[in-house]
C-alpha cells in the first residue's frame, strides 16, 4: 500500500442527534455494508492510499470491530479521536456541552497524522465514484498550499424527503473559484421546489444551485491555518452549547481573508444519506439497486 498517495479523512464522530443511533456503523448495503464503506471502496478504486477515521474514543472498539476486518490488506488505516477538550488552549469547556465542536474541529484533531494532500468527507453520506475520481485528480495534479477544492453538488441531488437539511450554498467567479460558501441550515422541499428558512425569512433556492456536501480537498496547511480561527471561535462561542466550527464556514473565512483559493469542482453524482431515521429504507433500496445494476458488487469486499 502506497501511503504517499492522497489520504481520505472520514468524519465519523458526530452524535447523529436527528437520526437517533450510530448510523456510522449501521448496515445499509446488500451484504451489511455501512454507507462509508462505499466511499472507501470508491476511494480505493480512484487511487487513494490511506483512510483516516475521526471517531469518539468511547466508540472506537465497536467501530474498529466493524471496519478493520473488511479493510485489512486493502488500504492503510489510521484513527483519530475527537474530544471536547482537544485544542481548547486551556479554556474551560462548559460541563453541559455534550456535542463535539463540529467538523473543522474534527480536522484539527487530525493535525498530527496528516502528512500530505487529503480529501475529507462525512461518514454517513454516499457521494458516488465520480466525486472521488475528481478529488483524486485534483489532489495529484493541481493542489498546492492555499489552493484547495470543494466538490460541488447540484442542490436537487442532495435533498431529503423527510425533513430539512443543512447545505453550504456555493457562489463562484468566472474561474470557478469559490467566492463564498453560505451555510443554509434549514433547506426543505415543497411542491417540487427548494426553500431555505432563516429565522422568519423564507426564500426559494434554484434546484441547480451548487452546494457543499462537506467533500473538500486540502493540504495540512489548511488545518494549521484553521487552528487560530478555532481559538477565536472558542472565545466567542464557549457558552453556546450548540455552536459548531464547520469546515465550509472556515473555508469561507479563508477565501474572504484573501489567504487562499478554493476551486469548485462540479459533479453530477447523485448524493444520498441518512439525516433522519426515515431515510434509512430509501438508502437501503438505492444501494440494492446499484448492486442489481452492477455498479457495485453485491458484497463490496467479497
Amino acid at each position: 500500500m502506497d501511503t504517499t498517495k492522497p489520504s481520505l479523512v472520514i468524519l465519523a464522530a458526530g452524535m447523529a442527534s436527528r437520526y437517533g443511533g450510530n448510523k456510522q456503523t449501521e448496515s445499509f448495503g446488500p451484504s451489511g455494508e455501512t454507507i462509508m464503506e462505499y466511499s472507501i471502496y470508491d476511494a480505493i478504486k480512484a487511487g487513494f492510499g490511506k483512510v483516516i477515521f475521526i471517531i469518539r474514543e468511547e466508540f472506537s472498539a465497536a467501530f474498529k470491530e466493524v471496519i478493520e476486518p473488511k479493510l485489512s490488506g486493502k488500504i492503510a488505516t489510521d484513527y483519530v479521536y475527537q474530544s471536547l477538550e482537544s485544542f481548547s488552549g486551556g479554556r474551560n469547556i462548559p460541563v453541559d456541552r455534550t456535542k463535539p465542536f463540529g467538523t473543522s474541529h474534527a480536522l484539527l484533531c487530525c493535525k498530527e497524522v496528516l502528512d500530505g494532500p487529503f480529501a475529507v468527507i462525512n461518514a454517513d453520506d454516499f457521494y458516488g465514484f465520480d466525486a472521488f475520481k475528481q478529488a483524486y485528480n485534483f489532489l495529484t495534479t493541481a493542489i498546492a498550499v492555499n489552493k484547495y477544492a470543494c466538490i460541488g453538488y447540484e442542490l436537487k441531488n442532495t435533498l431529503s424527503d423527510n425533513g430539512s437539511v443543512t447545505r453550504g450554498e456555493i457562489n463562484v467567479n468566472a474561474a470557478q473559484e469559490i467566492v463564498s460558501i453560505t451555510e443554509r441550515k434549514e433547506i426543505y422541499k415543497e411542491d417540487g421546489k427548494a426553500f431555505t428558512k432563516t429565522g422568519d425569512s423564507v426564500q426559494e433556492l434554484p434546484l441547480d444551485t451548487k452546494v457543499s456536501m462537506n467533500f473538500f480537498c486540502f493540504t495540512p496547511d489548511f488545518v494549521n491555518w484553521s487552528e487560530q480561527e478555532y481559538y477565536k471561535f472558542l472565545d466567542n462561542n464557549t457558552t453556546d452549547l450548540k455552536a459548531e466550527f464547520l469546515i465550509p464556514e472556515v473555508a469561507d473565512l479563508l477565501i474572504k481573508s484573501g489567504e487562499g483559493v478554493v476551486k469548485m469542482i462540479p459533479t453530477q453524482a447523485k448524493w444520498f444519506g441518512v439525516t433522519f431515521k426515515e431515510d434509512a429504507p430509501v438508502v437501503k433500496a438505492a444501494l440494492q439497486k446499484l448492486a442489481d445494476d452492477g455498479v457495485y458488487p453485491a458484497n463490496l469486499w467479497g
